[in-house]
């Protein structure tokens, strides 16, 4: 391609609504152009990376043993409400009404299309098992878009979703993918980390999360370097390394006045204490019962994690008005003791703690000396915090560590929690019906892009692995109106091309500062100068995007030099 026929419109600043070096660099790239908030269209040079990560996506999905279909972007309300997703998935999902007034969603995910499909066409364990993927552009109405295509309300997905007679089955296929995954994020030439983490609106026993390794990323990684463990923030456990005080005397409790005191650091501040000797108390409705939830004043409530402990469907932060009705106060000064038909469930810390200060469910005042057992009565302690860095791993005791990641693809699995509710079964060998097994297996194909961008730049702009450039070389042509350059510029054109390199000619009428500035910007793997002082000398200046590496090659031998430079840098 050449430079003056492609569309291809580079910046020189990013737009003020950019927070993120993805963001900014693929817009001033050429990239991505915005069309409304969190929906971007992709443009020529951005579609080509695209088109390379959904090559490989599914060259190693078909390679995994899956089969490719492409599924309706609508899928009809009756579907959902099957599986009461109709309801639950909330206000991400997009719905429209078709002219007959028929409510339609705009696939957010297709666990329910799939097995549909499934159900209708599997009858007998001779048609298991069966893994199905499709590369589709997915909707969700996130409630603040934001960082390009990192989370953007129209994407472009990956979606597997496999169907087993058993869980050893079921098991084998999460095995493969999980396989699949690494080799597809590897040969994109990604830093990336496989982590345990929660099921979120999917559902499921159990999933894993990749992550592409990023300082700017979103997503916490907890991590064990000893022994490998590794979990998001939702998932993670960890010991906490408060001792607490649990053989202090217990001193006699008394109140006292917090006027106007309602958070842990205002209360501690005032008391001289540290937030460590508070407990909070929050207020929560667990599938509709208000429930008060305690935790060292320092730590924060991980809501998956009460959510999972409690065996519950939908967990939710009590409003003022319900948190003052059932603690007699209002927000800030709620506490554990003389609390009335309502569960008190606490995080394990707070079992180690003695004469602590927690709400007196009166306005303006705490209790001091507060004791579990004595005072108030807990219903269970669980694990309820989010771990940190320096806690201690729960599998040998190791102290953890924290990163910083982009969530690029997420494996499930599901079990029975779809093909139960929409009577997808089979007829095994002794003619009897069984459940169908199932697995999803997702991977953000656009997302990969913005990803790997946040991981591979530097101040003058991308640096694109080689399997995902959008071209592996651009020639830099220094005054392409010259006769000589035109002439050797093109003919190295058509050499790479011949030889199977993917180039892009810089044949604009710009300075030659101009030129290296967009070639740096775009990151294009390898660029080769193409000027009247090389030609000269019978040469090319070839410089390596990622190594910064320069040399001076003969015009003869150019075509070979790039073809090995490319094929080492994969």
């Amino acid at each position: 391609m050449k430079w003056s026929r492609a569309l291809l419109p580079t910046l020189k600043d990013a737009p003020a609504d950019a927070e993120i070096i993805s963001h900014k660099l693929m817009v001033r790239g050429g990239y991505i152009k915005k069309t409304a908030s969190g929906i971007y269209s992709i443009m020529p040079i951005g579609l080509r990376v695209l088109q390379k990560i959904a090559a490989i996506v599914r060259d190693e999905m078909n390679k995994a043993g899956a089969e490719e279909l492409l599924m309706p972007i609508l899928s009809p309300a009756e579907l959902w409400t099957e599986t009461g997703r109709w309801s639950l998935y909330g206000k991400e999902m997009m719905r429209v009404n078709d002219r007959a007034d028929r409510k339609f969603a705009l696939g957010p995910t297709h666990e329910e299309v799939i097995t549909d499909i499934v159900r209708s066409e599997v009858r007998s364990y001779r048609d298991l098992p069966k893994n199905l993927y499709q590369i589709q552009i997915k909707f969700r109405d996130e409630i603040r878009p934001r960082f390009g295509l990192i989370r953007a309300r129209e994407f472009m997905m990956k979606d597997a979703y496999s169907f087993d007679r058993d869980e050893k089955g079921a098991e084998a296929v999460y095995a493969a993918m999980f396989s699949a995954y690494g080799n597809i994020f590897t040969r994109c030439g990604l830093k990336f980390r496989a982590v345990e983490a929660e099921s979120g609106n999917i559902g499921g026993s159990f999933s894993h999360e990749f992550m592409v390794l990023a300082d700017t990323g979103e997503e916490t990684i907890i991590h064990c370097e000893k022994c490998g463990t590794a979990a998001n923030r939702e998932r993670s456990g960890g010991k906490s390394a408060f001792s607490g005080n649990p053989s202090e005397a217990e001193k006699p409790a008394g109140k006292i006045a917090t006027p106007k005191m309602k958070t842990i650091d205002e209360v501690a501040a005032f008391l001289k204490k540290k937030p460590a000797e508070l407990v909070k108390t929050l207020i929560y409705l667990v599938d509709g019962e208000p429930v008060a939830v305690l935790l060292k004043g320092d730590d924060e409530l991980n809501e998956h994690k009460l959510k999972r402990n409690m065996d519950a469907t939908q967990v939710f932060m009590a409003d003022a008005k319900s948190v003052e009705k059932l603690t007699g106060a209002p927000v800030g000064f709620a506490g554990p003791c003389g609390l009335k038909d309502i569960k008190i469930v606490a995080d394990e810390a707070v079992k180690l703690m003695r004469n602590f200060v927690a709400g007196a469910n009166e306005a303006d005042t705490h209790l001091l000396n507060v004791n579990h057992g004595r005072d108030f009565k807990v219903d269970a302690f669980f694990d309820l915090r989010f771990a940190c860095e320096g806690d201690a791993c729960a599998s040998c005791g190791n102290p953890l560590s924290s990163q910083k990641g982009i969530e690029v693809g997420h494996t499930f699995k599901l079990g029975t929690k779809y093909t139960e509710k929409m009577k997808a079964d089979f007829l095994d060998e002794n003619g009897k019906r069984q459940t169908l097994i199932m697995g999803c297996y997702g991977i953000g194909v656009s997302r990969i892009m913005a990803a790997a961008v946040e991981q591979c730049n530097d101040p003058a702009g991308i640096i694109w692995p080689i399997e995902i450039a959008p071209y592996h070389a651009v020639i830099t042509a220094i005054n392409y109106q010259d006769e000589a350059i035109k002439a050797a510029a093109d003919k190295l054109y058509e050499g790479l091309k011949a030889s199977g390199i993917e180039v892009l000619l810089d044949d604009r009428e710009m300075s030659a500062g101009f030129k290296f500035k967009d070639a740096e910007l775009i990151g294009i793997p390898i660029r080769i100068t193409v000027g009247a002082r090389g030609l000269k000398e019978d040469s090319f200046e070839i410089a390596v995007r990622k190594t910064k590496e320069t040399l001076m090659v003969k015009t003869g031998d150019a075509v070979a030099k790039v073809k090995e430079l490319a094929a080492n840098a994969k």
